[in-house]
């Protein structure tokens, strides 16, 4: 593993210089620049078959300077236990404003959070500050939300779908306008749909044809009879939804893609394990009546995912069998 766990990386970092005569023969040397890797961003690393990302990740204390510098940050610990595609921490500007910091790894699902928030304009979001790119890096300075606490830890489940849906409407409300840079939500689910192909024909792990064969169907078929399209936030879910002292409640990380309102419903219902695994229906039913969906499409939807979540999830696979049509 390139980072373990829990453990600090030591790498190159342009932040200064020493004399170091015993390792350089009297020349000067970089100072070597420490920071704290989160573990579910070491994990993601070292699971990804891309080797793109080790290379990012090796490059990461140098940009985390590069970015510090030029908007003139000091910075905290990142946050813990982190994300999978960017390094996150508190900062602070030299104004002393409370910001956040995140610098990840670029990737089509996120390629235009910048922008999604921007168009909200923090209503119902964080609000971004300044982004800059990097080769394969993506910075971005944001609003701070204090406390900061999720809402999957503050209040119980059947809250959270309120909170969420009311969060939610808001956002939907603000229409992209001809010219947006995001992408199609459709297109998204294809690609999805080709790489489970991929993975079934390889090892189908005993799930039934059939079931794969509709499941990939309707996640080709259900964003493309949609009677609307909105910017959507495509994962979310209560963790990332932060109080805050602007507003009680503001999104993080969005996904950003146009197409079908009923999709931004099924990431919390599959959340929701509990509950979804005793009733499926219901719970997808609740989310549509709070969201002012049609429930039959958040149902559709919701196989959907859980036919492509199906071959690596028992849970999943169970679900899809519930929820076919």
């Amino acid at each position: 593993m390139l980072v373990p766990t829990w453990k600090r990386v030591s790498l190159p970092s342009r932040i200064g210089w020493r004399w170091s005569p015993a390792l350089s023969g009297g020349r000067h040397t970089v100072v070597v620049r420490t920071i704290w890797i989160p573990p579910q961003l070491a994990d993601a690393v070292d699971e990804d078959d891309y080797p793109g990302r080790v290379s990012w990740l090796a490059a990461l204390p140098a940009r985390v300077d590069q970015v510090a510098a030029v908007w003139g940050l000091e910075l905290g610990e990142p946050y813990l236990p982190g994300g999978q595609c960017a390094w996150v921490a508190p900062a602070r500007n030299l104004a002393g404003d409370a910001l956040v910091l995140k610098v990840g790894w670029r990737h089509r699902e996120a390629e235009h959070e910048a922008d999604a928030l921007r168009f909200w304009e923090g209503d119902g979001a964080v609000r971004c500050v300044a982004t800059r790119s990097l080769e394969d890096t993506t910075a971005l300075l944001l609003e701070r939300c204090v406390p900061g606490v999720p809402l999957n830890c503050s209040l119980p489940e059947p809250a959270q779908d309120v909170v969420l849906a009311g969060l939610t409407r808001r956002l939907w409300a603000h229409r992209p306008v001809d010219g947006h840079p995001f992408g199609s939500l459709a297109a998204m689910c294809d690609q999805w749909a080709e790489s489970f192909e991929l993975d079934f024909d390889a090892d189908s792990r005993g799930l039934d044809p059939g079931l794969a064969r509709a499941g990939m169907a309707m996640l080709r078929e259900v964003p493309r009879t949609a009677q609307r399209s909105v910017l959507l936030c495509t994962d979310l879910h209560a963790g990332n939804v932060l109080c805050s002292q602007r507003e009680p409640w503001l999104v993080i990380d969005p996904k950003p893609f146009i197409g079908d309102p009923a999709f931004d419903a099924v990431q919390h219902i599959l959340n929701c394990e509990e509950r979804l695994a005793t009733d499926p229906e219901g719970l997808s039913r609740r989310m549509a009546e709070l969201l002012e969906l049609d429930p039959e499409r958040v149902r559709l939807w919701l196989f959907a995912r859980c036919a492509q979540e199906s071959l690596h999830d028992p849970m999943m696979r169970e679900l899809a069998r519930r929820l076919a049509p």
